[in-house]
């Protein structure tokens, strides 16, 4: 394995968005589209303030400062759609006829899907938003997890007047079991934050749960919550039973690589490479950070699963954060 600096000669990618596998993902005022840097191929897509609302007539019903109440429980599209925060924090291309995405603003966000090519995207106006983590396409059906560690299969039907694929039904297919201790600070000032992560390996649906440690100021200080050790946890999604199955070797072989918005499993054994670990970046996203970090820290570390233990990445490469520094993302070749 070549461990030398890639560039992409003449590319001026500074300003993505997102990445999904080999491409890259820009959004403007006038439409979104995907690059591939490896083989130049672009793709467009419909512009975020285009979307096409189910029902046609939706609009919203209250206020803002309703949401939370017995008026209005929860957040919909119609909510935040105007927002200039809107932007997309994970983008799947499915299918060669199919791209799903989570657009929304902060934590909150919704499920939009279109075809390559088409003027919009499609959403389910009234539907709930919700702290969805992450989205997989897996074995030819789409599923998403959200904060509270439930698993939701996403059903798919077609706009019968424009061809256009559009969301029909969100089920529950995995109730999660997420400890109850997140929201809470310990006597050492100690707050545990999480992420969660789906992800395909060798056949099957992955949930890995990541904890970030932090350290919370005193009562009244103004010093910032500052992030410190990662731990991780590995479950395999049980579709017969419904459960979460917790997971303690990804295989000799096998590795993860763990991001926000783009995570892949690969088999690493024609690089030379021990297995058994999980590749992972910092990658928070700039509208919804809830900690800060020591700039003398690596961005990028390697869990094994097999220690329990993380080590800092290559040692010919500098990972240390700087304030230009835009967070760095997993890009794959589409032979990997």
């Amino acid at each position: 394995m070549d461990d030398k600096p890639f560039r992409f000669p003449g590319c001026g990618f500074a300003v993505y968005e997102n990445v999904c596998g080999s491409w890259l993902v820009f959004s403007r005022d006038d439409g979104c589209f995907l690059v591939n840097p490896f083989s130049g191929t672009t793709v467009t897509l419909p512009a975020l303030s285009s979307v096409r609302l189910r029902p046609p007539n939706a609009v919203a019903k209250y206020k803002w400062s309703d949401v939370g109440t017995a008026k209005c429980p929860y957040i919909t599209w119609m909510h935040i759609n105007d927002s200039e925060k809107l932007h997309i924090t994970k983008l799947i291309m499915c299918s060669s006829n199919l791209v799903a995405a989570l657009v929304g603003i902060g934590h909150t966000s919704q499920i939009l899907m279109c075809q390559p090519g088409a003027l919009s995207w499609s959403v389910r106006a009234y539907n709930q938003c919700k702290d969805f983590q992450d989205m997989s396409f897996y074995q030819g059906k789409l599923y998403t997890v959200a904060k509270d560690e439930n698993l939701l299969m996403v059903n798919i039907s077609q706009d019968h007047s424009t061809g256009d694929p559009q969301v029909s039904r969100i089920g529950q297919v995995i109730k999660g079991d997420s400890p109850p201790w997140y929201s809470r600070v310990f006597e050492d000032n100690s707050k545990a934050y999480k992420k969660l992560y789906l992800v395909e390996s060798c056949g099957m649906l992955l949930m890995v749960r990541r904890t970030i440690w932090c350290q919370v100021p005193e009562p009244g200080g103004d010093d910032k919550v500052m992030a410190g050790k990662n731990e991780f946890e590995v479950f395999e999604a049980d579709f017969e039973h419904s459960r979460w199955v917790k997971v303690l070797t990804l295989g000799d072989d096998q590795v993860l690589f763990l991001g926000r918005r783009c995570s892949r499993s690969m088999s690493v054994s024609q690089y030379g490479l021990p297995g058994d670990c999980i590749f992972f970046l910092d990658d928070d996203e700039d509208n919804c950070l809830e900690y800060a970090y020591d700039e003398e820290n690596s961005s990028f570390g390697v869990y094994s699963m097999r220690f329990r233990s993380i080590h800092s990445g290559d040692p010919n490469i500098s990972w240390k954060r700087c304030a230009e520094m835009y967070l760095a993302v997993w890009l794959f070749p589409e032979d990997r």
